[in-house]
């Protein structure tokens, strides 16, 4: 009876064995065929994305400046604007479905707004001044914008649709190329109040103005790093333009180009994983 019971018991336990051998070989092929799967899902996601993305530029092709969008990889090149004057500087929402631009059709620089195909063009500022060089805050709610309405350069703000226009700085000197903080709080410019000219950071409401450069150098073109902890710029301190980069409170100004020969301008900070961002 007992051999018959251990006979009984090893026919069982061969049997479940084979059952997860043959499970965990389902599983592996499960697992080798996922992966092909998921990685040409992903190249499609990639290549979905790639072909959605476009840039938006300015050209004088046709005799006069006017405003373009293509593909990434060049093609489909198509004009947005399309008037006797001037249309440039396009600046995209950060949720990519409009395009902030400064245009002379009505006579003066305005700020407009359109669709990413060109359709709805609207004016957003309507004044005898300058109103031009459009930034988007972060959330894709406010804009900034540079403008003479008030005799001088100054830094005003708006809501998308053109209400609530608000003067953020009031000097009798140049304030301009102003730069959002990845948070949207606080927002760099420069400003030619000290005699040169430096960088400024300021809350988004215009308060709190403080001066981040100090020399009798031209510091210019702050740029936000992703993480919001740095501010680069361009300089020409050591008798060259060339970028440097310091803390969001303006110490630690290190020198990252070293250029004897040509300038260096203009920084721009790529975006990074949200991983990265802690280190900027």
């Amino acid at each position: 009876m007992r051999s018959r019971y251990l006979t009984t018991l090893a026919a069982i336990i061969a049997v479940i064995m084979g059952i997860c051998l043959c499970g965990c070989r389902k599983l592996e092929s499960q697992v080798e065929d996922i992966s092909p799967r998921q990685s040409i899902e992903q190249k499609l996601s990639e290549e979905k994305l790639h072909k959605q993305t476009k840039i938006a530029f300015y050209s004088d092709r046709d005799e006069n400046l006017e405003i373009y969008i293509m593909n990434v990889d060049g093609s489909e090149q198509k004009r947005l604007t399309n008037n006797t004057a001037t249309d440039w500087f396009p600046v995209w929402s950060p949720d990519g479905k409009k395009i902030a631009f400064h245009s002379l059709r009505d006579g003066n620089l305005e700020i407009y707004i359109m669709n990413p195909d060109g359709s709805k063009q609207k004016r957003l500022t309507n004044n005898p001044a300058e109103d031009y060089q459009p930034s988007w805050s972060p959330d894709g709610k406010k804009i900034a914008f540079s403008s003479t309405r008030d005799g001088d350069y100054e830094i005003f703000v708006m809501n998308t649709d053109g209400s609530e226009q608000k003067r953020l700085t009031n000097n009798t000197a140049y304030d301009g190329h102003h730069s959002w903080s990845p948070d949207g709080k606080k927002i760099a410019f420069v400003s030619k109040r000290d005699v040169n000219t430096e960088i400024y950071v300021m809350n988004s409401d215009g308060s709190e103005q403080k001066r981040l450069t100090n020399n009798p150098a031209y510091d210019g073109h702050p740029s936000w790093s992703p993480g919001g902890k740095k501010i680069a710029f361009y300089s020409n301190r050591d008798g060259n333009d060339e970028i440097y980069v310091m803390n969001a409170d303006g110490s630690g100004q290190k020198n990252l180009t070293n250029n004897p020969d040509w300038p260096d301008w203009e920084p721009s900070w790529s975006p990074v994983l949200p991983s990265e961002e802690e280190k900027w």
